[in-house]
């Protein structure tokens, strides 16, 4: 796999073109594969006042799904089926089995805002439509789920599972699917049902399976499922979720279920001249920004791919050969070529390669300039006749700055008598407090950017063409109740009473009170200014010339009650050219309020 040098060594802030072939190695198909039985259309708990049933909650399951994987990844490629139906709907016309899809879309295909739409109000129109019944019954050769598989296993047949993840997400409630049938004809369906699930496995296709326990009973993985997806001992036990009866737990197991560690590159790890390995890089975590615009055709709708030519300028014609670049050196014109340009930014003949050791403590915190990347072998592991590793444990790869953006600014040594120091108690209070307000097990992942989050409800919500934008919580904020807690109420007010005095909220109301005060005998006095200044016409002081009889008082008045400024000496304030100036003006800007009204 011949990559750009360039994007090995690229930032995080710049944008890369998109590449083809990295999405497809990323890319993931799934089908989601859900039991349509009469036993999903049951309230899923006993206490459930609005009778919610496991289609309901698989149905909003799989919507919000949906949603989250347009934003995320929406290369991707999806396709919803439903077994145990009265209506057959599929390629191969196998009974039981109903391929979900709306007009202009291929069964399976990247999810739209058509179909999140149209299948989250399914559960109104699915029985009249489709039909619910038992597909595998005593009596009867006909088994849906091996139908379902087969289904399934075609829709997956596009794409090489070397570049593409392909999956199968079962939903049901029905943990025992052949509890009704006995003797030969039971064993023979199984048989076949757990061949058909081996078989697509051993094409690449993974098998995962969603249980909901109905009220009266948990489900059993080990009636037949654990046999389905190959689970055995602990991982039994393992698999099988907390809970999975309401929304939002089936939301988190379906989100853990499908966000695995997908690879971001695969390169070439040469160790030494003759030894080099395949590994394959996780991007583990990354900040999250909005989507990059998408320029969209008025007519069609459809994506628009951009196209660059170059044009000569002497004919106007397009230029058809290879651009080639050039670099002025002694006077002289040197081209260069797009292959040869690479080559020169080539740093190997390999993508990473092994310079040598150093110790750890070399390397500083402040050396990790962005998120590190993850590389892990990309060959299955194998078990040494010596007894050698087992499972590798992979290796972080830390970006390190270039040794001249390395700065060494001068400390600023301060002595005792200039900075303050904070005493034991001081120190004793801050730590308690701390420990009062600590977040347990805390993580980045566990709080949404509120910015992103209202960004991307209001684009669903045009999208769905939903009237009201979605209400989106801010869990950045403080935790007002928490915060209320009498233990924690009480250790910020021994942490206050340490840096600050026993007497601080006494000191900071009288303050304000005193504040306050200030401010209304200011109010006192522009008043009793105003009222005084209304006992004289100032206009017509100005244009008579009296307005140097009157008392310095008088003129301070006047200039308190318009808010003006009035310092100055005594005798400008009796040689009334600035008063007079100020009447004047005062007088045309009332004219221009009278005329604009």
């Amino acid at each position: 796999m011949d990559l750009d040098p360039e994007g090995l060594f690229r930032d995080d802030s710049d944008e890369d073109d998109d590449n083809v072939q990295e999405r497809e190695a990323n890319k993931e198909m799934v089908v989601y594969l859900i039991d349509a039985s009469p036993k999903m259309f049951t309230p899923a708990t006993k206490a459930d006042e609005k009778e919610e049933t496991h289609f309901h909650t698989i149905v909003n399951c799989i919507t919000h799904a949906l949603k989250t994987q347009i934003i995320g990844r929406s290369y991707d490629e999806v396709a919803i089926c439903f077994f145990n139906t009265k209506e057959k709907k599929n390629l191969q016309e196998l009974a039981g089995v109903y391929v979900y899809n709306v007009t202009e879309r291929e069964p399976l295909d990247r999810p739209d805002a058509r179909l999140i739409k149209e299948f989250s109000c399914i559960e109104d129109s699915f029985m009249s439509n489709i039909g619910s019944r038992y597909g595998i019954t005593s009596g009867s050769r006909e088994n849906t789920l091996y139908n379902a598989l087969w289904v399934a296993q075609a829709l997956l047949r596009k794409g090489s599972v070397k570049t593409v993840s392909k999956r199968i997400v079962i939903f049901t409630n029905e943990d025992d699917p052949f509890g009704g049938l006995t003797g030969a004809v039971k064993t023979d369906m199984i048989r076949t049902t757990i061949q058909r699930a081996r078989d697509a496995q051993d094409l690449g296709l993974s098998i995962e399976l969603l249980p909901l326990s109905r009220p009266d009973e948990e489900f059993n993985i080990s009636l037949f499922y654990a046999d389905l997806i190959g689970l055995e001992g602990d991982e039994i036990v393992d698999y099988l979720p907390s809970s999975g009866e309401k929304l939002e737990d089936m939301t988190n197991q379906l989100k853990k279920r499908m966000m695995k560690k997908r690879k971001v590159k695969t390169l070439a790890f040469a160790i030494t001249n003759d030894v080099c390995i395949e590994v394959n890089t996780y991007a583990l975590i990354r900040p999250t920004t909005p989507g990059a615009i998408t320029w969209l055709d008025s007519i069609s709708n459809l994506p628009l791919k951009a196209e660059r030519s170059f044009i000569c300028n002497d004919t106007g014609a397009l230029l058809q050969d290879p651009q080639k670049r050039f670099q002025v050196y002694n006077d002289k014109i040197v081209k260069f070529s797009t292959r040869e340009l690479s080559d020169v930014k080539r740093v190997s003949s390999h993508h990473l390669r092994l310079l040598g050791f150093k110790p750890l403590d070399y390397l500083k915190d402040y050396h990790n300039l962005r998120p590190s990347t993850f590389i892990y072998p990309s060959d299955e592991e194998e078990v040494t006749s010596a007894g050698g590793q087992i499972e590798p444990p992979g290796i972080h790869m830390i970006y390190l700055p270039y040794s001249d953006d390395v700065r060494y600014p001068e400390e600023v040594h301060l002595t005792s008598d200039d900075a303050p120091r904070a005493t034991d108690e001081q120190i004793k209070k801050a730590s308690n407090l701390l420990r009062r307000i600590d977040l347990k097990n805390f993580s980045v992942c566990q709080f949404s950017n509120p910015a992103l989050q209202r960004h991307y409800g209001i684009l669903e919500a045009l999208a769905l063409g939903e009237d009201e934008m979605p209400d989106v919580k801010d869990e950045t904020l403080p935790d007002e109740e928490g915060l209320a807690r009498p233990v924690v109420v009480k250790a910020v007010e021994e942490f206050k009473a340490s840096v600050y005095g026993e007497n601080y909220d006494q000191e900071e109301a009288e303050a304000a009170a005193a504040k306050a005060g200030a401010s209304k005998k200011r109010k006192a006095l522009t008043d009793a200014a105003a009222e005084k200044s209304a006992a004289h016409n100032w206009a017509e002081l100005a244009d008579t010339g009296k307005l140097k009889d009157m008392t310095v008082v008088d003129l301070k008045s006047y200039l308190s009650a318009h808010g003006l400024p009035v310092s100055g000496k005594k005798e400008a304030l009796k040689g009334m050219s600035n008063v007079s100036s100020i009447v004047q003006q005062y007088r045309l800007c009332c004219s221009c309020n009278v005329s604009a009204r």
